[in-house]
């Protein structure tokens, strides 16, 4: 699928890898972007719609479902991320709630606008999903439920025509990684290897230089092979319906 004459909308789109992915949407000709976003936004590209929405928030996720109408593509890209050591709950339960219920309440109010579509979902994650980070294991922790989240996804919806790709950037240079002393990429590029990844059809993006290193290893290793054996236990879809006609 290309991004090309397709219905895009993004969530935590007003800065940092976000921004970066509605701007280059906007490059590859993407024909409408939704750009979602807590905060008010402005946007000189006449193809840009802003919509109010914190993924945490169910009302807001419904009245931004409604508000769509047709969408071809998802990205869930909002996310959170703070240092800690596994001390404070709360602070797990905010990373939960945000990186692993907002991508999940979104996915589920969209889904009957990307059934119809045959569209894609794109879920920014990180390569923290794989592997924790010392310095940040809640954060970790929610992305690596996020994945799982998602390879779930892939699996129930492939018979629906919606493909699932997930993104394991590494570290990026925004305004949530300040303070983080590692090398970075910058959004632009990060959001144009994101985009490249999909384009290609690949389901698992490693889209920076940092990323991109483990990328062979995990297309041909045994995880990526049990999940594609594990995919086989779709439950079938229910025929209920059907059999009381017969009645």
């Amino acid at each position: 699928m290309n991004i090309e004459n397709k219905t895009v909308l993004i969530t935590g789109a007003n800065r940092g890898i976000g921004r970066a992915l509605m701007d280059e949407a906007l490059r590859r000709g993407a024909k409408h972007v939704y750009a979602g976003s807590r905060g008010e936004q402005q946007h000189d590209d006449e193809r840009v719609t802003f919509v109010k929405l914190d993924i945490t928030d169910e009302w807001d996720v419904q009245k931004a479902a409604a508000s769509v109408g047709n969408l071809d593509i998802l990205i869930n890209n909002a996310g959170i991320f703070m240092p800690d050591d596994l001390g404070d709950t709360d602070i797990i339960n905010r990373h939960l709630a945000v990186n692993f219920f907002g991508p999940l309440r979104m996915t589920q109010a969209l889904l009957p606008a990307l059934t119809r579509s045959k569209g894609a979902i794109i879920n920014n994650l990180s390569l923290s999903a794989l592997v924790p980070v010392a310095s940040t294991p809640a954060y970790s922790i929610s992305k690596a439920a996020a994945h799982n989240l998602m390879q779930a996804f892939r699996a129930l919806l492939s018979g629906r025509g919606v493909a699932v790709h997930s993104c394991f950037t590494g570290p990026v240079d925004t305004d949530m990684t300040r303070g983080f002393e590692v090398p970075k990429s910058p959004p632009a590029l990060v959001a144009a290897g994101i985009l490249d990844g999909f384009e290609r059809g690949e389901e698992d993006i490693f889209p920076d230089p940092y990323s991109e290193r483990v990328a062979d290893g995990w297309r041909t290793g045994v995880i990526k092979a049990l999940e594609q054996e594990f995919a086989a236990y779709v439950p079938p879809a229910p025929e209920v319906a059907q059999d009381c006609c017969h009645h």
